[in-house]
């Protein structure tokens, strides 16, 4: 009669222990589910939100396909950093620096420095045949040089560009892009102007400004 009753008392605190586990796995288990739901809400109001004012752009270029207009076409690769705030919806300002590096068999070695301040705007609202894809028109003017070896033309001054591009984001803070420019060199030098058109492609980082992530906070509750 005692085995019997010890059985049962055993039997009966398993249950209860199980029942107990059984709780802290529900409560540990929507917890989860709630952090999941957050986080995707907050991704998902972030993935609307990359170019609200106040928030920052953070990346550059890095490969061009220099279309030469006063050259003979050749291919060079240019590292360009870029930063800007979104000082409203759409529109953003910052800076931007430039090292660039052409080689063509048989030819000099040229490079090319800049750096300046820069203006983006971007158009309308997301692609409709292309999803999370904008279209946007990149300006910048600042101080550049080109600097050709063993003589050949040497122009060092006020460095302008102008031409549009289009940003694909594969994350909502992640933006693939593409940009087509004139760039235009006049100053002093061997040669007094330069100009190219630019093929260039790159990424560019959008962090979250306050009044972005107030905004998807108030969107989550």
């Amino acid at each position: 009669m005692l085995v019997k009753l010890e059985n049962i008392s055993c039997q009966i605190m398993l249950k209860g222990w199980l029942s107990i586990m059984m709780i802290i796995v529900n409560i540990y288990m929507k917890k989860i589910f709630i952090s999941s739901l957050f986080s995707f809400a907050l991704f998902a109001g972030v993935a609307n939100a990359q170019i609200q004012k106040g928030n920052v752009m953070v990346g550059g270029n890095l490969t061009n396909i220099n279309l030469g207009l006063d050259d003979p076409k050749i291919f060079s690769v240019d590292i360009t950093p870029k930063a800007a705030w979104f000082i409203q919806d759409n529109v953003a300002l910052g800076g931007y620096v430039n090292f660039g590096l052409e080689t063509a068999k048989n030819s000099n070695t040229t490079t090319s420095y800049g750096v300046g301040a820069l203006g983006r705007y971007y158009a309308g609202s997301d692609v409709e045949v292309i999803r999370h894809g904008r279209f946007f028109a990149e300006a910048t003017a600042g101080i550049g040089g080109v600097n050709v070896s063993k003589g050949g033309g040497n122009t060092n001054g006020l460095n302008l560009s102008v031409g549009p591009g289009f940003a694909y984001f594969i994350t909502p803070n992640i933006g693939l892009e593409t940009l087509l420019k004139y760039n235009g060199l006049v100053g002093f030098g061997s040669a007094t102007t330069q100009s190219n058109l630019n093929l260039s492609f790159g990424f560019q980082i959008y962090l979250p400004g306050q009044r972005t992530a107030n905004k998807v906070k108030n969107d989550v509750k």
